[in-house]
């Protein structure tokens, strides 16, 4: 067993265990010599609870910092500060909803595409997903593998994404181990656009949108393999989403990416059930939790 924490015996650590559990960290706090001490098995499960102790430390703080007396309704300094602390919260999802808005900005909403086609998905081949693989031969193709999901066209194509990517990622990402989160991003940003690369017929395409539903899929499928943790969406938000992804491929296949969504689901559900077997949770697998 490895000692991951030492506190004193007055902070009450309930809530604290509570959040471990929905990470899937297996652990005991034990009284000694007046302290409660947080036992855990692996190394890994010792630094995510140093983690998630710093964060849930700083929001019990706030919480229990009494509000000022009389507030004005619009205090741009207030702002700045709740701003700051969601980004404490969630970096990377902050950083990304940037860096939308300014690749939107820049290229004003892809009516300037020229500007900003150093994002588009590398010309790479297309015969099969090994030859393309092959033909990524440098850091600078990969990462333009990733980059078309900054890419947005239009305004309602931009909030959409920004809305959802917001819902799950400020969800997800407090929850996770610090590198398991963009690792999700990652490689459903990837599946989905090379999924839509391969299938779609070009490059020109964009959008957060195969990472929204990579985000859907890992989310429900880690919700239902690890159950106990307070949810995140349910079935019939699943479902419809599932049915909106359906309607798009039928309705207007032409001009929507749907390769991009279905290959972020597919990576989501899959990654979900990669984590969720290596936290403990593969027994659900085989009683029809659902």
């Amino acid at each position: 067993m490895i000692k991951a924490a030492n506190l004193p015996i007055d902070i009450d650590l309930l809530s604290f265990s509570q959040i471990l559990k929905r990470q899937g960290v297996r652990h005991r706090i034990i009284e000694e010599s007046g302290r409660q001490v947080i036992w855990v098995q692996t190394e890994w499960e010792s630094r995510t609870v140093r983690e998630a102790l710093a964060q849930w430390s700083e929001l019990e703080r706030e919480q229990r910092t009494p509000a000022p007396a009389r507030q004005p309704l619009f205090r741009p300094g207030r702002w700045l500060n709740a701003a700051f602390r969601e980004f404490l919260l969630c970096p990377l999802t902050v950083s990304l909803m940037l860096a939308c808005a300014l690749v939107a900005a820049y290229s004003r909403l892809g009516m300037q595409a020229g500007r900003v086609d150093f994002l588009f998905y590398p010309l790479l081949a297309t015969e099969s997903l090994g030859a393309l693989l092959g033909d990524i031969v440098n850091p600078a193709l990969l990462l333009r593998t990733l980059t078309p999901m900054l890419l947005h066209f239009g305004e309602l194509h931009l909030v959409f994404n920004m809305l959802w990517l917001w819902y799950f990622g400020r969800q997800l990402e407090p929850r996770q181990p610090r590198w398991l989160y963009p690792a999700v991003i990652l490689l459903t940003s990837f599946a989905a656009n090379t999924a839509q690369y391969l299938l779609g017929g070009g490059n020109n395409f964009g959008g957060m949108s195969g990472v929204v539903y990579g985000l859907l899929g890992y989310a429900w499928i880690m919700q239902k393999l690890l159950p106990g943790g307070r949810p995140i969406l349910s079935d019939q938000m699943f479902l419809v989403f599932v049915i909106m992804l359906l309607a798009m491929e039928l309705l207007a296949s032409s001009w929507i990416a749907t390769a991009a969504h279905l290959g972020g689901l597919l990576a989501g559900l899959l990654l979900g059930i990669v984590v969720a077997i290596s936290r403990g949770g593969g027994k659900n697998l085989g009683q029809g939790r659902g």
